[in-house]
C-alpha cells in the first residue's frame, strides 16, 4: 500500500499475530481501490474484556487519513457471535471502511462537477416602472428577473450592460431569474 505515512496495527489485550496483521495489511492494501489517495490508517484490534469467560467479542478500530479529512471505523461488537471470531471482525470494519470511502470518494467528484461556470449574462433592459428587467447570456437566450430578486444590490441603481449571475428557473412565461447577483471584480470565465 503506498501511504504517505505507513499503515500502523495495534493490538490491544490479546498478544500480538502475524497472521491477523497480515489479514490486515492485505485487507488495507485493497482500500485504494475505492480512493486513489489516502495519507495513513491506523488500525487497533481489541480482545474481548477478561472477565468473560468465554465467547468475548473483538473490536477493530479504523482511523484512514484522507486529503481533507478522516474516516473513523468504530466496529463494536454487536449481539452476534460472528464477532467471537477476530477474522470476522476485522473483515467487517474494512467493510465499513471501504463503504466510507465510496461515499467519500462520490462526494469529492461531486465537489468537482460542483465547479461548473454559473449561470451569467449582462442586463439587457430595465423597466423599473414595472419592476422587471432582462438578462441576456452569451448562448442569446433572454431571462426575466424582478426587482426583488436583485441580492446584494438596489435594482434602482442597475444599469443596462452590468455583467450579474443568476439562479434560474422556468416560470410560467418562460426563464426566469430566482437570485441575480452583480459581478463584481472577479469576472466569470465561460
Amino acid at each position: 500500500m503506498t501511504m504517505d505515512i505507513p499503515l500502523q496495527i495495534s493490538f490491544r489485550g490479546l498478544d500480538h499475530s502475524d497472521a491477523v496483521e497480515q489479514n490486515v495489511r492485505e485487507r488495507a492494501a485493497k482500500l485504494e481501490r475505492f480512493h486513489e489517495h489516502i495519507i495513513g490508517c491506523r488500525v487497533i484490534v481489541e480482545a474481548p474484556h477478561q472477565h468473560h469467560h468465554k465467547g468475548g467479542l473483538y473490536r477493530v478500530k479504523l482511523d484512514i487519513s484522507v486529503p481533507d479529512g478522516e474516516l473513523i471505523v468504530n466496529r463494536a461488537p454487536d449481539q452476534h457471535h460472528a464477532h467471537e471470531d477476530v477474522y470476522v471482525a476485522v473483515r467487517d470494519a474494512f467493510n465499513a471502511a471501504r463503504r466510507q470511502l465510496e461515499d467519500y470518494a462520490r462526494k469529492r467528484r461531486g465537489k468537482v462537477k460542483a465547479h461548473e461556470v454559473p449561470p451569467h449574462g449582462r442586463i439587457l433592459a430595465l423597466f423599473p416602472e414595472m419592476d422587471y428587467g432582462q438578462i441576456g447570456t452569451p448562448d442569446g437566450r433572454e431571462i426575466y428577473f424582478h426587482r426583488n430578486s436583485v441580492v446584494d444590490a438596489d435594482f434602482d441603481r442597475l444599469e443596462e450592460g452590468m455583467e450579474v449571475r443568476f439562479s434560474e428557473e422556468l416560470g410560467d412565461e418562460g426563464p426566469k431569474a430566482t437570485t441575480v447577483h452583480l459581478v463584481g471584480k472577479h469576472h466569470i470565465v465561460g
